[in-house]
């Protein structure tokens, strides 16, 4: 009498593919529900990745099932890339001077245009089938990185509250982790925006009733299509970055066609662009992405100084603020940048993590030992001093 293996009994298999795009799209949503950062998402960035990215996907399969999966990115990183404020310029001196030792091909779980990693499973199995399932996905990415040779492997920005069920089996692989920079979430447990204002310090409440008196000024409006203006809103979002005090390299970089094949492909349902225009010229902009519960502050640009000159950064975040409210959303999330004023104006530090692994042992286990020190929350000249007045310094 033949027998017929379990479904947790079948064997596993995994498979590289071009990227998520290649993967059928009921699978892939169905590791991911209503997520904005979904199929339609990936096949539209992985059609323009960044300057230095290559995007690949893996899947696990039972029985021909997709069970889990994860976007994959190969990069060429630069182990300096922690080191912000004062410590910049020896990042780049130590590149300049050891570029070899400082900069390695990595292959990566995760991608550089989402803030957290994407990395899914069948919400069927039980927890022994999802380690199951990674343990497997861990495997093929070691297989393929022998391969190709690559040497460096990573998980790119995995939620701490994620994160705490996979440890175990991403440790078991090898992984050590750092603490990532934090995405900054705002609950929405208010009526109103007048609720939303009331509930900052009283001097808090201030400044931004205060930087909102010039919104008399400025022309506001959210759409659903940029047709025309594409190269105008990148180039504002070039210039915020160009005007950041923060350089994180590769991985702030974008291509010239990230939003208009963003928002042709997301909008309406799921993307928004906020713009902010004084006298005519649009000096601000803001990308949205929307999900039921949650509204994604996703990129932000602006006109230096004209954009400071009238407080376009609260003008926005209010009117992002105003939309996350008519949407009944529970949280607006907006990143990983600004994270003193994003605090001040009531945003909670959400904890992520990075794993690494190098795969020859005696240097994974020197990696180990270092790597602590250029944790990304460390490093972070704002992080630092918001944990300093959170512990009464």
């Amino acid at each position: 009498m033949a027998h017929n293996p379990t479904p947790s009994a079948q064997e596993l298999s995994v498979e590289a593919l071009p990227g998520v795009g290649a993967v059928p799209e009921a699978d892939w949503e169905r590791l991911f529900p209503d997520e904005a950062e979904g199929s339609a998402y990936y096949r539209a960035v992985e059609a323009v990745p960044p300057p230095g990215f290559r995007f690949e996907a893996m899947v696990v399969r039972r029985g021909g099932r997709v069970i889990a999966g994860a976007p994959l990115f190969h990069v060429t990183y630069r182990l300096d890339t922690p080191l912000q404020g004062r410590m910049r310029p020896v990042g780049d001196w130590l590149h300049r001077t050891l570029p070899r030792l400082v900069a390695h091909p990595v292959m990566g779980i995760g991608s550089p245009l989402a803030d957290r990693c994407h990395l899914g499973f069948d919400p069927a199995l039980a927890p022994a089938e999802r380690d199951r399932a990674l343990a497997a996905l861990l495997a093929g990415l070691e297989a393929k990185a022998a391969r190709e040779g690559v040497r460096l492997l990573a998980i790119k920005d995995l939620a701490a509250r994620e994160a705490e069920p996979l440890h175990a089996t991403i440790a078991g692989a090898g992984f050590s982790r750092i603490a990532g920079l934090p995405v900054c979430v705002l609950d929405l447990p208010f009526a109103d925006e007048a609720a939303y204002i009331q509930s900052l310090s009283a001097n808090n409440r201030s400044v931004l009733r205060r930087k909102l008196k010039t919104a008399g000024h400025v022309q506001v409006e959210t759409v659903r299509s940029i047709a025309g203006i594409e190269d105008e809103i990148f180039s504002l979002y070039e210039e915020t970055r160009a005007n950041s005090r923060f350089d994180y390299g590769d991985f702030e970089q974008l291509s010239p066609a990230y939003f208009r094949d963003c928002v042709a492909a997301l909008a309406p349902e799921r993307a928004a662009v906020i713009l902010a225009r004084v006298d005519g010229r649009l000096l601000a902009m803001k990308l949205l992405f929307i999900e039921q519960d949650r509204i994604i502050d996703k990129f932000w640009g602006m006109r230096y100084p004209a954009g400071r000159d009238h407080n376009l950064f609260f003008v926005c975040w209010m009117e992002g603020v105003r939309l996350a409210l008519r949407h009944g959303a529970r949280q607006y999330q907006s990143g990983q940048t600004a994270y003193a004023q994003k605090v001040k104006l009531g945003s909670r530090l959400d904890p992520m993590w990075v794993y690494f692994r190098h795969r020859w042992p005696l240097v994974n286990r020197g990696f180990r030992s270092v790597a602590p020190l250029l944790a990304f929350d460390k490093m972070d000249p704002e992080l630092a001093e918001i944990r300093k007045r959170a512990n009464g310094g």
